[in-house]
């Protein structure tokens, strides 16, 4: 069970998700005081395989989306395991699957299966696609759901070429989304007592967060344009070459661009471009001629200018630079942990808390760990 004090603190989760999404949700749930026993098959989590790590089966991936948890290895294509499964479910809060319903209905565990077991249990299905539709059943990654839902048409406006964008968006936001809908389902049942089935799919996930700006005026009846948002997808909307390097900055607003316009006075900044509405009918200009502007000087000297006039400024880093980000290491960001395969660095939980904070939930589990001893509490 865990110790921690976190405003998960006593909240029992069996969780029978793999790779990214439903890991990535019940790995927050466990650095917030969650105990989480992850039910493996005999071969482990596909991801405890995928990248590189200290000792084989426990790759990069994995050690940080399941840490915290206890491994429990399970083959449910037996009756001793079902009914040990069936054992953990009766005592749980949450129970949390990856599989498509057809499958996780066939080994006995879909929600009528569960409920009646546990019946004021939250039950949350993670799929690729929801129930509703024709693609119910089809297998999904983050790269399907990333074409799916038109992030690498948007790449395309950006680049000319279609691509995916460099992370795992999809498996990610859908994953959050997963915690959110389970957290309000727990909310509900703390307000009534009552369970519930949550279904949160990546599909449907992705499509409401890329239509948070990108459904524009094709939400209008009748349309008032493309579903696309014109700022997002210019193709000069990209970080600008500086003098010795590359900077992001945003001169949006009419105080930014006043006081942008009144430092820096470029030639080309004339009445054309005096308002946030004209702009935004000429961003792609507007872009270019920023773009031109920005080679006039260094990297180091447009952050100290744009700073100073509260114009949002930013280097372009790399991935590793992240983990020598003052900001993050002066705040307290990365934890170290002692693990069995030696010390690992993770990246925190970005949510703090003053009266129950969280904190990384532990080392990830060695495939089974934990197999006996979870059995032994709950047989």
């Amino acid at each position: 069970m865990s110790t921690s004090d976190g405003p998960l603190s006593g909240v029992r989760v069996v969780d029978l998700t793999a790779m990214v999404m439903g890991p990535y949700c019940t790995q927050i749930m466990a650095d917030m005081g969650a105990d989480v026993v992850k039910v493996e098959p005999p071969a482990g989590d596909n991801t405890r395989y995928i990248s590189v790590g200290p000792e084989p089966g426990m790759a990069g991936v994995f050690v940080n989306v399941n840490r915290g948890k206890r491994s429990v290895v399970l083959d449910l294509r037996g009756e001793e395991e079902k009914a040990a499964l069936r054992r953990l479910v009766g005592r749980a809060d949450v129970f949390i699957h990856s599989m498509r319903a057809s499958a996780i209905a066939k080994l006995g565990f879909g929600y009528p299966d569960v409920a009646a077991l546990n019946p004021s249990i939250v039950y949350t299905n993670c799929y690729g696609y929801g129930r509703g539709g024709p693609d119910a059943n089809l297998t999904a990654y983050d790269d399907t759901i990333q074409a799916e839902c038109g992030l690498p048409f948007a790449q395309e406006q950006l680049t000319g070429e279609a691509s995916y964008v460099g992370t795992i968006l999809a498996d990610k936001v859908a994953g959050m989304t997963a915690l959110y809908a389970t957290m309000m389902a727990l909310f509900h049942r703390e307000r009534t007592g009552e369970g519930q089935e949550v279904e949160v799919s990546m599909f449907e996930t992705m499509a409401a967060f890329m239509l948070v700006e990108h459904a524009n005026g094709a939400m209008f009846s009748p349309p008032l344009g493309s579903a696309a948002y014109p700022r997002a997808l210019t193709p000069n909307r990209k970080p600008y070459r500086t003098r010795d390097g590359y900077l992001s900055a945003l001169v949006y607003n009419d105080k930014q661009w006043s006081a942008f316009v009144g430092a820096v006075r470029p030639p080309w900044a004339g009445e054309q471009f005096a308002t946030l509405e004209q702009r935004a009918r000429r961003i792609d200009k507007v872009y270019a001629l920023l773009a031109e502007t920005f080679l006039e000087r260094t990297t180091g000297e447009w952050l100290e200018l744009l700073r100073s006039l509260d114009i949002p400024a930013a280097p372009v880093r790399t991935l590793d630079e992240l983990f020598d980000n003052p900001q993050l290491n002066q705040g307290g960001f990365f934890e170290t942990v002692e693990t069995p395969y030696g010390p690992v660095r993770f990246p925190g939980p970005p949510a703090r808390f003053s009266r129950t904070p969280g904190h990384v939930a532990g080392p990830a589990p060695r495939l089974g760990d934990h197999t006996a001893e979870v059995m032994a509490a709950d047989g």
